[in-house]
């Protein structure tokens, strides 16, 4: 969906239509959920701070989130892709994976259809990328935004992969492309020169997924019942916090909101690991992890002095802590076990 939060809010407000929206946190030391494309030329963009969007943008229209109603069109738009398959994926309230290899009709005539359906039911504008597997799909997506669709054949796939940013890749993150900057490895291209052991020698076991990747291989399967891996509670303050004492008192407060989470919605999962998370005044941040098989307060309160200890002094914008599940696959728990 393009911009979804904020085309929602413009539908449910026509008056906001032509103006830059942002929709995000209740004050200007959260940050934005989305913003829509008016927004988007000034340079604001999702996951950045309200203060330097607003910044960025002084007459921005900042809403508050209203996730239930994000939520009921989200199911809405999901019911229209059932028309079509069984196997969808959601990654988000707004965005799922279709697995549509089961129709003889043509990908991109299916996909304008089911544009077509969204917007004769919600008046919301999506784009779409058709592909032989997931990764180029995904990548294709973003590719004729807004209101667009792009489609990479079997037959093109190889040509498009060669020409690809190695940025666009799944997993390449900003660490990594300055990574293969510095050995002057910008498109799948260059990065194709290197064999498998090369980039296994460099980069681990995550070389060796990269060989495929940059070649547009992915044999990852639509999966509809994703198994959720974690769950999390996090607080941006109004004022930084620099004492441990003052940080403790909002640990607790999270460690029974994520307990009463995971014994309330997930009590059959199995807790692996504790984690608390820190954003600092410069906003670099850091995790501290842990096996423990519940939400351990005094555990929760070492991870929290490791992860200050780390900070040098700098006072704290944001805390956060989180359980991770341990996985249920048979297969995984044998691995565990030998």
């Amino acid at each position: 969906m393009d911009c979804f939060y904020a085309a929602i809010e413009e539908r449910e407000n026509p008056q906001l239509v032509g103006k830059p929206v942002g929709v995000g946190g209740g004050s200007r030391r959260g940050v934005l959920c989305t913003a829509n494309y008016e927004a988007r030329k000034f340079g604001c963009h999702s996951a950045m701070p309200i203060f330097k969007a607003m910044q960025k943008c002084p007459q921005l229209v900042l809403l508050p989130v209203r996730f239930s109603l994000y939520r009921s069109v989200s199911a809405q738009i999901k019911s229209i892709f059932a028309r079509f398959t069984e196997l969808i994926e959601p990654l988000s309230l707004d965005e799922a994976y279709l697995d549509l290899s089961h129709w003889e009709s043509d990908g991109s005539a299916i996909a304008r259809e089911i544009r077509a359906q969204i917007f004769e039911e919600t008046s919301l504008h999506a784009s779409a990328g058709i592909g032989p597997n997931k990764l180029v799909a995904k990548i294709a997506s973003d590719l004729n935004k807004p209101n667009g669709q792009y489609e990479v054949t079997t037959d093109q796939l190889d040509e498009f992969m060669r020409q690809l940013p190695v940025g666009k890749i799944w997993g390449v993150g900003r660490k990594m492309q300055q990574r293969l900057d510095q050995q002057n490895i910008k498109t799948c291209a260059d990065l194709q020169k290197f064999s498998r052991i090369q980039l296994a020698q460099q980069f681990g076991r995550w070389g060796n997924e990269l060989y495929d990747l940059c070649r547009g291989i992915d044999q990852r399967k639509v999966s509809p019942h994703r198994v959720r891996k974690s769950l999390g509670k996090e607080t941006t303050f109004s004022e930084n916090r620099r004492h441990f004492n003052e940080l403790e008192l909002e640990l607790k407060k999270l460690a029974d909101e994520v307990e009463a989470s995971w014994k309330n919605k997930l009590a059959e999962r199995e807790v692996k690991s504790l984690v608390v998370k820190l954003k600092f005044e410069d906003f670099t941040q850091t995790t501290s992890e842990r096996v423990s098989r519940s939400v351990d307060y005094q555990l929760a309160k070492e991870l929290l002095g490791e992860a200050l200890s780390r900070g040098n002094g700098k006072s704290v914008r944001l805390i956060g802590l989180s359980v991770k599940f341990a996985d249920q696959t048979p297969q995984a728990q044998l691995e565990m076990d030998f």
